[in-house]
């Protein structure tokens, strides 16, 4: 029988994990695994590490159960390895943005769980940054601070709302950084408050911030904030709200790209990176689309035939790739 390890941390959710592990590990041994649980720990990257030590023990599936950090973690552990297990998760966090994406049940753990007897996957695009692994979003500038200065109780306990309220604080403190951003058939150079590339349609619990993204198409969706008056910000969020409208808007630049090379102008400054809500690092610092790495369990009936590659999308993909292969042969043939 194939094997599942599910990775869980016992403390999300107001230990909704711990008091509900059996019926988790019932459902996934339902859907034709040998299930056994990790529970993780304050030592720092134990999910991770427990992740990579269960790939390269050769359980075929690693079921991430916790919050969009718990599942970031799980991804860093097994990003690298040649050989990946599948992976399912169970949201037990605050956001579950990636839950949202998948349309994984976000309110019942056991039922997140039998979506895996489904048997229904996606081949889901992983972003990676220098040498860290993120699954949602990478971030920087002024407008993306707030995440840093919101306490982690106040995440627990109001959610949205402490963002929310942090957030409003702050928009009178957004001060322009002068970037310099090269992405796929283009480059950005001046003053923004913020770029961000996201991998999902699903960003600090709304779907319209991208709104046209795919799950596995092998691209981001690159947002640069083209301003930092007060305004002009308000004005921008209204129309996220509005349907996603903001794309279109003078004031933004929105493109799809495969990779993304962040700097700044002046380099006596300092920009901070986010990577899935967590500091990550400063610019200068390049992102790269890793296409169809990982392949997770989700509700594909749920999900929106726009946010997934259709059949003929996955031929033409396949083609694509081909051609990239024997380019790559034929220029190695030439060096020799």
């Amino acid at each position: 029988m194939r094997k599942a390890r599910l990775i869980y941390n016992p403390v999300s959710g107001k230990e909704i994990m711990r008091n509900n592990l059996a019926d988790i590990l019932d459902a996934i041994e339902k859907a034709g695994y040998e299930a056994s649980a990790f529970a993780t720990t304050p030592e720092p990257d134990s999910a991770k590490k427990e992740a990579a030590r269960a790939a390269k023990a050769g359980f075929e599936l690693v079921v991430a159960a916790g919050g969009d950090g718990t599942i970031n973690e799980v991804v860093n552990g097994i990003a690298n390895l040649k050989k990946r297990p599948k992976m399912a998760i169970i949201p037990a966090g605050t956001t579950n943005d990636y839950a949202r994406a998948l349309k994984v049940p976000r309110n019942n753990v056991k039922a997140a769980a039998e979506v895996i007897q489904k048997q229904q996957t996606v081949k889901m695009d992983i972003g990676k940054a220098a040498e860290t692994y993120f699954i949602n979003i990478a971030a920087g500038g002024s407008l993306t601070e707030l995440t840093y200065e919101v306490p982690s109780e106040l995440k627990s306990i109001f959610g949205y709302l402490a963002y929310l309220a942090k957030g409003a604080e702050m928009l009178p403190r957004i001060k322009p950084t002068k970037m310099r951003l090269v992405y796929e058939g283009g480059e950005y150079e001046g003053n923004a408050s913020m770029f961000f590339l996201g991998l999902t349609n699903s960003i600090g619990g709304f779907e319209t911030i991208a709104p046209d993204a795919k799950l596995d198409d092998g691209k981001f969706s690159l947002i640069v904030v083209k301003t930092a008056n007060l305004f002009e910000i308000v004005r921008l969020i209204t129309l996220v709200l509005n349907g996603g409208k903001h794309v279109n808007d003078s004031k933004v630049l929105y493109v799809k790209t495969s990779f993304l090379d962040a700097s700044l102008i002046d380099t006596d400054k300092k920009m901070m990176i986010n990577l899935d809500g967590e500091y990550g690092g400063d610019a200068p610092m390049r992102f790269e689309n890793l296409h169809q790495h990982i392949e997770f369990y989700a509700n594909t009936d749920e999900i929106n035939d726009d946010a997934i590659l259709g059949p003929d999308d996955q031929k033409r993909e396949a083609g694509i790739e081909l051609v990239k292969e024997y380019e790559k042969i034929q220029d190695e043939d030439s060096e020799e």
